[in-house]
């Protein structure tokens, strides 16, 4: 059995598909890059169509946040952050989990190891770039381990630690983190500290989609979700078809294409996507990693209380292993 038929015994809702396709728009996180790679492979290969549904994949970026979009229905679907859904999930937007395509943290801290740090005590009066949307985190992380760091305000480029503003940055491994290692950076020069490995897990993206539109059609919103992972699948099983597909969008909207940056990151997603003991794309967002998140939000002051796990989760897939 493949991967994607592993995935697909896991799911029950999403068996019956519409004949005939039906206008619907997904808002990716940001600008075309691998990171959204499944859904271009969904809509390239027919998976979308397959299903009902005749998909839009908006451009995204900084000006086309996909909350937004989805909060004033210009998009039916959305990929966002688990910690920044249950935020808003907790302020009122009724957003509903469809799937949950990454399992663990992308979002890591990196230091030189010619700085002495290489364990989380070493830390203590450093100063650590920090960005301004993804602080909750890594404030969690000083808090469990009880180091004070100063914090810098850190900007999307990792200049200032390359020219030592900063003991410490923020990067994504699939992002920030390969163009240190581009700047000539070797991996044994470099100590990363990976959330999940330190008892912080919260994975990031996720597929999500107003309450109100899953319950107008729940069969529409599960295929989405799963054609997606369809696409996921076949991205991974694909890599130099995928990467073709992700770096014509890229050019298509006019952003530098960089093959052997985009296929790390196609790499890394597979390495966050995939479950590390079965190497399955499940797209199941665990209880666990939804209640370590939303215990981050309250103990950082950002939520008042959790959600409810059944009511933030759509029932797209099997429940039986929670």
């Amino acid at each position: 059995m493949t991967t994607i038929g592993l995935a697909l015994a896991l799911w029950s809702g999403c068996a019956s598909a519409a004949p005939t396709p039906r206008p619907m728009v997904y808002a990716p996180l940001w600008s075309p890059q691998a990171q959204f790679a499944g859904y271009y492979m969904a809509e390239a290969k027919g998976f979308y169509r397959k299903r009902g549904l005749d998909v839009t994949i908006l451009q995204g970026g900084p000006d086309m946040p996909a909350d937004a979009l989805l909060r004033e229905r210009k998009a039916d679907f959305g990929t966002l952050w688990l910690s920044e859904a249950i935020r808003l999930r907790a302020h009122g937007v009724r957003l509903v989990n469809l799937a949950q395509t990454s399992q663990y943290s992308a979002l890591v801290l990196v230091a030189m190891k010619s700085s002495g740090i290489g364990k989380p005590a070493d830390m203590k009066g450093k100063k650590v770039g920090l960005w301004e949307s993804f602080q909750i985190l890594p404030r969690a992380f000083f808090k469990k381990y009880g180091v004070s760091v100063r914090e810098v305000r850190q900007s999307h480029s990792v200049n200032l630690f390359l020219r030592g503003g900063v003991d410490l940055a923020s990067a994504m491994i699939y992002n920030e983190y390969h163009t240190m290692l581009n700047s000539g950076l070797e991996p044994r020069e470099l100590s990363v500290f990976r959330f999940d490995e330190y008892g912080l897990n919260s994975p990031e993206d996720g597929i999500y989609a107003l309450e109100a539109t899953y319950r107008k059609d729940p069969a529409r919103a599960c295929a989405f979700a799963m054609a997606s992972l369809e696409g996921w699948d076949y991205a991974f099983s694909h890599q130099d078809e995928a990467l073709e597909v992700v770096l014509q969008r890229m050019r298509a909207a006019h952003i530098p294409a960089d093959l052997i940056h985009q296929r790390w990151m196609l790499d890394q997603m597979r390495e966050l996507f995939q479950d590390r003991s079965s190497r399955v794309l499940t797209g199941r967002l665990k209880p666990e990693d939804y209640a370590r998140t939303a215990q981050v939000l309250v103990d950082g002051g950002l939520i008042q209380a959790a959600p409810a796990f059944d009511s933030f989760l759509a029932p797209c897939a099997e429940r039986d292993a929670r």
